[in-house]
């Protein structure tokens, strides 16, 4: 097949992307909330993951592979709708939330009908193809929820954020340390130790969304809101 040629010149950059992801975003993860070491490595894990979310589906499309299509539309998805989230000024849902949440729902819908397809075959790869629907649909009803409200401030502005970029990091990581065998080094391929990297992003959104919930947001956070200045958090 031809267009398989051009997978040689995507794949450096895919994986330059993912590399640069991963490291930015563990920095972001643990760098404290709102410091300026936080938003750079936030904002430079939102490039790298816009860059290899839409290169891997690129490849995954020529390679006629559904299921890693799904992945990296929706972590496309939710990379950008968590910073979107934050970089807008106060004001009304624009007509690209609604492009998002048809977009959202549109890739929900294609991860349930492919998850269905490799049930008959008894594939593993319909157990992420039904999470990845789910999440899909729990992320539109989100968009449609903020579309009626006109718009989300406060604690639930920066839980959206939270979640939607916590999210995307889970897939990168469980990308990495769960995929393929020999995509993980040698040096630190250690079985029992996998899991670590990949649970960390788990780990520590729902330490944030209950932190949020009961003591509200940091209070360097929460004077960008009084303000009315873009938040730049990316955990």
């Amino acid at each position: 097949m031809q267009s398989q040629g051009i997978v040689p010149l995507i794949l450096p950059v895919h994986i330059l992307g993912g590399i640069l992801g991963l490291v930015c975003g563990y920095v972001a993860l643990f760098s404290a909330k709102g410091a300026a070491l936080h938003r750079r490595s936030g904002m430079l894990f939102v490039f790298a993951m816009v860059t290899l979310s839409l290169t891997g589906a690129l490849v995954a499309f020529v390679n006629s592979s559904s299921v890693s299509v799904i992945a990296g539309l929706l972590t496309f998805y939710f990379v950008t709708t968590a910073l979107l989230t934050v970089r807008r000024h106060r004001e009304e849902p624009h007509w690209i939330d609604t492009a998002a949440m048809l977009f959202a729902l549109m890739v929900a819908l294609l991860a349930f009908k492919t998850g269905f397809e490799l049930s008959r075959s008894g594939r593993p790869e319909m157990g992420p193809m039904f999470v990845f629907g789910a999440v899909g649909l729990l992320a539109a009803a989100g968009d449609l929820r903020m579309i009626r409200a006109r718009g989300i401030q406060g604690s639930r502005r920066i839980s959206r954020h939270l979640w939607r970029m916590c999210f995307a990091m889970w897939v990168a990581a469980a990308s990495f340390f769960w995929g393929p065998p020999g995509r993980v080094p040698e040096i630190i391929h250690i079985p029992a130790l996998l899991p670590i990297p990949v649970l960390t992003p788990v780990a520590v959104m729902a330490y944030w969304l209950w932190r949020i919930r009961v003591r509200g947001a940091p209070s360097s956070i929460a004077k960008r809101e009084r303000f009315e200045q873009p938040l730049e958090i990316h955990p």
